[in-house]
């Protein structure tokens, strides 16, 4: 089968659970061919900078401007959906790939090469069924669409918001996000202490995202007055600066600190930690659900984030400092509550979805054979030439050489 993930790279979080699915597809199904296709750079690189990178410096600049577009487009039909109308002159580009590659079915991780897709489908341009795989704890009408095959979504609680959005309960699909194959092993917490250099002491673990977003700088000083004795590892990702200035924070201070820059062993760090704080990206949370850890929010994005920081805080799967000053004592609440500490591990648990990513492959392959065997009967157009040997190389094993391809 064929298997076609577009995504857009506004931080690792969509990129990664694309990146999940193709791992989890490979390991299934070895005869595959799978493509991941960064779609605003695949298009128009140009156009990437200008509108990841726009959407980027208002989110960093003036969340809040954001956070009125995300609130304002909501409603299906919305006329605040600028998007859409910026979409129809970008589905030709992408038509064109469709056409050589010629998949079997397409999972979109991100709404907008959704948006592309739903208009190739309403001009019957485009037939092969499509996945909208949403990475976040709530629902916006950017997911929505009339032209979506299937719906994978986080759990029941969200499927129902779709129901509710007039969607048919038979195309969704409570799977869970899918997060990668590392997350869901077991290692020997002592073993990986050893192995990263660190101590065994009640550990508190900062993420802020690839990007290294939210108020981590504050939170990290917070952790330095705290007393008591515990380690600090803080995951700044690509943010030098910021790690830096942290480096430079711990010199004088007698707690057991580790500063990170960006790395793909989250799923260690998460192993040896008590504690996660972190703003509640998608995949952060999917991943640290698996994970089992509790979670301590800050800094939510305005949007789809502070909807994930509302639902977690309210079944109680993770708590919130939400006012300055609000952190420290929240920590010493949870240290100090083995009995609330048990209960959100126990929430992590309910929530998580380990069997996720497995499912997810599952599913597409299932619909890539349905559209096979609906299809047998038509004849193959002549094949072009391979895509691989074409000016624009799709090469998923080099990405460096393709910066829109994976």
């Amino acid at each position: 089968m064929k298997i076609l993930i577009l995504t857009v790279s506004a931080g690792a979080g969509h990129i990664k659970a694309a990146e999940a699915i193709s791992e989890q597809i490979k390991l299934k199904y070895p005869d595959s061919n799978i493509m991941i296709i960064d779609t605003y750079k695949y298009i128009s690189p140009l156009l990437d900078r200008i509108i990841v990178g726009g959407y980027l410096s208002i989110l960093k600049m003036s969340p809040r401007i954001y956070d009125k577009y995300y609130s304002l487009s909501e409603p299906i039909g919305s006329r605040y959906n600028f998007g859409s109308m910026l979409n129809r002159f970008l589905a030709i580009k992408l038509m064109e790939l469709i056409d050589e590659f010629n998949p079997s079915v397409i999972a979109c991780t991100n709404f907008i090469p959704l948006q592309i897709l739903s208009t190739l489908h309403k001009k019957s341009r485009l037939k092969t069924p499509t996945i909208s795989v949403i990475t976040d704890y709530t629902t916006h009408s950017y997911w929505v669409h009339e032209y979506v095959s299937a719906y994978v979504v986080a759990n029941d609680f969200i499927k129902t918001e779709l129901i509710n959005k007039g969607i048919s309960s038979d195309i969704i699909h409570p799977l869970g996000i899918p997060v990668g194959t590392s997350f869901y092993q077991n290692n020997d917490k002592h073993k990986l202490l050893s192995k990263y250099g660190m101590k065994n002491k009640p550990t508190i673990l900062i993420m802020g995202g690839s990007l290294g977003f939210g108020n981590i700088k504050n939170t990290f000083l917070s952790l330095l007055k705290l007393k008591r004795d515990i380690q600090i590892v803080v995951i700044t990702g690509t943010n030098n600066k910021l790690r830096s200035q942290l480096e430079r924070y711990s010199k004088n201070s007698e707690k057991c600190i580790h500063i990170i820059g960006y790395t793909d062993k989250i799923s260690d760090y998460m192993e040896m930690s008590d504690i996660l704080i972190t703003k509640p990206g998608g995949m952060t949370v999917s991943e640290a659900l698996t994970k089992n850890i509790p979670l301590l929010l800050i800094s939510p994005i305005p949007g789809q984030e502070e909807r994930n920081a509302q639902f977690l805080s309210n079944i109680g799967a993770a708590a919130r400092a939400i006012k300055k000053g609000d952190l420290e004592n929240i920590l010493h609440q949870l240290i100090d509550n083995p009995l609330r500490m048990c209960h959100m591990k126990e929430m992590a648990k309910f929530l998580a979805k380990p069997d996720a990513t497995e499912k997810i492959a599952g599913l597409l392959a299932e619909m890539s054979l349905a559209f096979k065997e609906e299809h047998s009967h038509v004849k193959p157009e002549l094949q072009k030439n391979s895509i691989s040997q074409s000016k624009n190389t799709l090469n998923i094993s080099s990405p460096d050489n393709q910066p829109w391809a994976y």
